[in-house]
């Protein structure tokens, strides 16, 4: 019991802070735990003051995020969303329901995958007062502190059994739990260091692209910012196709004849989703794929044209010959994306 007696306030606050900032603390586990001994009575811990440390904490990150919303708008969004497997989905998605319930959304968006990270920077860039944001949050901050306080109270009388548990296999649990995700994690770094390596061998810069865009070579353009955009149409270079980045991941059959290149944009400086989607594109054998150095930003930097008017994929295929199958229909068996 001296580790779950241990359990104070300011760890509380500053895990729940963590985890609403996105960082993988176990904010719920330790409001259940806060529960669980405020029912047994334990003395050092009251659940109105549990509940209190949870919601100032809940809104001091959340205000972080208001704020960051307010200043940078879709460009926080697109930070949010681009972590997501839909990254244009989310984002619609999230900007509809947000467009129909309004602050309100925030009672209840803490219980939303996703929807719990992009409603307050949405309501900072959607221009709510700060007043109405710190009320409607302050209500979905002790919805949600309050569910896991309340199961944690529910069940009170299985914390001896629970931490029994983890005395006697502790260890075990830890290894059966930490060789996955060390294995994940190695995973990942390399496949990003896969990627970094794909991005410097396959990179090419604004002057390049316009000078071969001028002498006529054989080569797509693609365009992947629909996601990105916000209120307005975002511009984009001539002659290049706008379509979605998830789709093109997806696309469960692309065709591109030998001696076309292909060359990928989006936004961001590091080329982010312009490297998902190119690392997609090898997997079904389009080797000849290029990234814009710096994006649309360094094309726009350096004074050169841009328009709202692009091209098909259809006269993409009657010019080039390149082929991008949509993927296949799905059925969607409920959830929020």
């Amino acid at each position: 019991m001296n580790s779950a007696t241990q359990l104070t306030y300011l760890a509380i606050g500053l895990a729940v802070f963590g985890q609403q900032l996105c960082l993988p603390l176990p904010s719920m586990l330790l409001l259940m735990t806060a529960g669980a001994l405020a029912g047994r009575g334990g003395g050092h811990l009251t659940i109105p003051l549990v509940l209190l440390t949870s919601v100032v904490a809940c809104l001091a990150a959340d205000s972080v995020w208001f704020w960051l919303g307010r200043r940078w708008g879709s460009s926080v969004i697109r930070l949010i969303c681009s972590l997501t497997s839909n990254p244009q989905g989310s984002r619609e998605r999230s900007r509809q329901i947000f467009d129909q319930w309004g602050l309100r959304l925030l009672v209840v968006a803490k219980f939303v995958p996703v929807l719990d990270g992009v409603s307050p920077p949405l309501a900072g860039a959607q221009g709510a007062t700060v007043l109405g944001f710190l009320a409607y949050d302050s209500v979905g901050s002790l919805l949600w502190s309050a569910a896991y306080v309340l199961a944690g109270f529910l069940f009170s009388s299985q914390l001896d059994r629970v931490i029994g548990l983890l005395d006697r296999f502790g260890t075990g649990l830890i290894v059966l739990v930490a060789i996955p995700m060390l294995l994940w994690t190695a995973w990942r770094l390399f496949r990003i260091v896969t990627m970094i390596r794909h991005l410097r061998l396959h990179r090419i810069s604004p002057a390049m692209l316009q000078r071969k865009i001028d002498d006529g070579e054989r080569i797509g353009v693609v365009d992947l910012l629909r996601y990105e955009a916000m209120d307005h149409e975002l511009e984009g270079i001539p002659g290049s196709v706008r379509t979605d980045p998830d789709q093109l991941r997806k696309a469960h059959h692309v065709v591109v004849p030998e001696g076309v290149s292909m060359v990928l944009y989006c936004s961001s400086k590091n080329e982010f989703t312009s490297a998902r989607v190119a690392a997609a594109m090898k997997k079904v054998g389009v080797s000849n794929v290029w990234i814009l150095e710096g994006g649309l930003d360094a094309w726009v930097a350096e004074g050169r044209p841009t328009t709202t008017n692009f091209s098909t994929r259809e006269e993409l295929a009657e010019r080039l010959g390149v082929v991008i199958s949509p993927p296949r229909p799905h059925r969607r068996y409920g959830g929020f994306w």
